[in-house]
């Protein structure tokens, strides 16, 4: 270390209580924050001789002074902690930067209620539905119950001084109560069905629409009964798939993702059992990057630092980490309730979960996905496989079956700019054994490069195959048999702990084997194509596989007769609607079981 920092004597007389820790370099400024349930166990961490991250590294050259404040518990030492990252906002710190108030759907009083977006105090007068995790979200919900029960969005101010309708009513969006062209009798119910959707209940909405249309279809009221119809379609379409079975509840489901490159949070907030819509967060990483301790980083600084915040009743993570119990306590005293951290779940919390994951992977590519990420990756690898220039286009080959059913080959293509979709191509296998992946590869590779023979085409600098020695072995000798000019040949193979980050990459031959570290920018680009070549060849596998084996017609379908029909028909509002369904949604309609509904489904999606 450059500064004359004493860890040693500092050490010496550091307390073993529960506190936190303040860390500033020469000029006074500080660096870090964290606490500890024993500080100086934690801190000597810090000045061990080896074993440190990169960042770590760079902190602790960086260390002038270090300040400690001893508190009662490991609670009282997060809530102290919590408060000064807020005020201070350390570089070190993993930094959540989110100050906004979170948006409510607010349905005012009187005759004519409005429904609106709301921030902040709820101060005006009548309902509030939410929280919404973005105003996305809530302008989702909004705009669906504009197209369906049409109660007024529009300003007091605006409401007051009509003297005739305004385009919401000619585009059928609102039935003009500011000039008395509905019946308060009626816009109130319209005004109800608009709470029972905001609060959940969308099953009961839709069965109690269905009744209506049945009786003004047998009182010959076929205006009213096709208007009901459309709103129940409406409804199906936007329904929650995953409405929690037997009751409400409040829950946050928050999934953290981690790779060298940054870190995203995903967020879905769902409330009275209806997921109202999810919210991406990317906090500034510093010295820590373990999934965990983002995870408890994030949940921290949103449930502390955000006094507004409703809380949930549960909060479903990815990752469990052992701050947990300090913070639940925490947030105990602080906000006065209290809340269970979930892992371990099950049924429709898994599927949150799994989707909360799936988030926070792709939003993290996405962001790192740009073009300045991908020009300065392909530099990168540039510099690690000795070239004078960035390569110009990338193609990379991977093979997709289900024990050796509708085999399917991908090609996908990258510039400096990223993917270049319009050159991506797929190869239906035939003719080949039953799982043989070299020889799919063969015939993929050879229908591929043979255009170039026939002047169709373009070259790429570098052929980059998803395997190991056999896979790059039968790739050269492809190219050698079609006389192809030497292009840069790469073959990617998974490491023995076959995780992202350990793969054993082959240049041209096996004989150079090499690896690269895991943050290198350079192996990211190869994992990313290598991933994206993996999801092409999946997807047209499923689609290829799929269309063999669905029936065509919904009558066909085992099990499903007129009356199931008729009753599948009025559940959904029509076989247009039936066909948005999902499996889930299908089966919870009356006397069809998930096997039945799978079934349907798949005629329905035969096409």
């Amino acid at each position: 270390m450059t500064q004359s920092f004493d860890p040693s004597a500092f050490l010496a007389t550091c307390s073993g209580r529960p506190g936190v820790y303040r860390m500033f370099d020469i000029d006074g400024r500080l660096l870090y924050v964290g606490k500890a349930k024993n500080l100086k166990k934690r801190l000597a961490s810090y000045f061990r001789k080896t074993g440190h991250a990169p960042k770590t590294s760079a902190l602790v050259g960086r260390i002038a002074q270090v300040e400690t404040t001893i508190t009662a518990n490991e609670t009282e030492a997060l809530l102290l902690e919590q408060t000064l990252i807020k005020e201070s906002r350390p570089p070190y710190n993993i930094l959540l930067r989110d100050d906004k108030s979170y948006p409510y759907v607010h349905l005012s009083d009187g005759e004519f209620p409005r429904l609106s977006i709301h921030r902040g105090a709820k101060k005006a007068k009548g309902r509030y539905f939410g929280p919404y995790p973005s105003a996305g979200a809530i302008r989702e919900s909004l705009s669906i119950l504009q197209k369906t029960f049409h109660v007024r969005q529009c300003e007091d101010s605006f409401y007051k001084n009509r003297t005739r309708p305004c385009l919401q009513y000619q585009i059928k969006r609102c039935k003009a109560p500011c000039v008395n062209l509905v019946e308060p009798e009626v816009y109130a119910e319209d005004v109800r069905h608009s709470v029972m959707f905001l609060e959940g209940r969308s099953n009961a909405l839709t069965d109690e629409l269905n009744m209506l249309m049945e009786k003004a279809a047998m009182s010959l009221n076929f205006e009213q009964a096709a208007e009901l119809r459309d709103q129940i379609g409406l409804l199906r379409r936007v329904q929650d798939q995953q409405s929690m079975e037997g009751g409400s509840g409040d829950v946050d489901v928050v999934a953290a993702f981690v790779n060298p490159g940054g870190a995203c949070v995903h967020l879905i907030s769902v409330r009275s059992g209806r997921v109202l819509g999810s919210k991406n967060f990317f906090p500034q990483v510093g010295i820590e990057e373990e999934v965990g301790e983002v995870m408890s980083a994030f949940l921290a600084q949103y449930f502390l630092g955000g006094g507004e915040r409703e809380l949930p009743s549960e909060v479903i993570v990815n990752v469990v980490n052992e701050d947990f119990p300090a913070l639940i306590e925490a947030i105990d005293a602080s906000r006065g309730k209290e809340i269970t951290i979930s892992h371990r779940v099950r049924g429709t919390r898994a599927r949150w979960q799994q989707l909360a994951v799936t988030n926070a992977e792709q939003a993290l590519a996405a962001r790192l996905a740009n073009r300045q990420h991908v020009a300065a990756r392909f530099e990168a690898l540039a510099h690690v496989l000795k070239l004078d220039e960035p390569p110009q286009r990338l193609e990379c080959y991977d093979i997709s079956h289900s024990s050796g059913e509708a085999t399917v080959a991908s090609c996908v293509v990258f510039g400096p700019e990223g993917p270049i979709k319009s050159d991506y191509r797929r190869y239906n296998i035939e003719g080949v054994t039953a799982g043989d992946d070299y020889a799919a590869m063969h015939q993929a590779l050879t229908r591929r490069f043979s255009k170039i023979n026939d002047g169709a085409g373009k070259l790429p600098d570098i052929l980059l195959v998803d395997g190991g020695k056999g896979q790059l072995n039968m790739a050269r000798d492809v190219l050698n048999e079609l006389a192809v000019p030497d292009l840069i040949l790469l073959g990617v193979a998974k490491g023995t702990t076959r995780k992202a980050g350990f793969e054993t990459l082959y240049l041209n031959d096996v004989a150079h084997e090499f690896t690269l570290k895991g943050d290198s920018p350079a192996l990211h680009l190869i994992q990313q194509i290598r991933d994206e070549a993996h999801r092409f060849a999946i997807t047209g596998h499923r689609a290829r596989r799929g269309k063999t084996r669905r029936t065509s017609t919904l009558e066909g379908v085992a099990g499903v007769g007129p009356t199931r029909r008729r009753d599948l028909l009025k559940h959904f509002g029509g076989l247009q609607e039936l066909s948005r369904a999902s499996i889930e949604e299908i089966a919870k309609a009356p006397g069809i079981s998930k096997k039945l509904a799978e079934s349907i489904y798949a005629s329905l999606h035969s096409e």
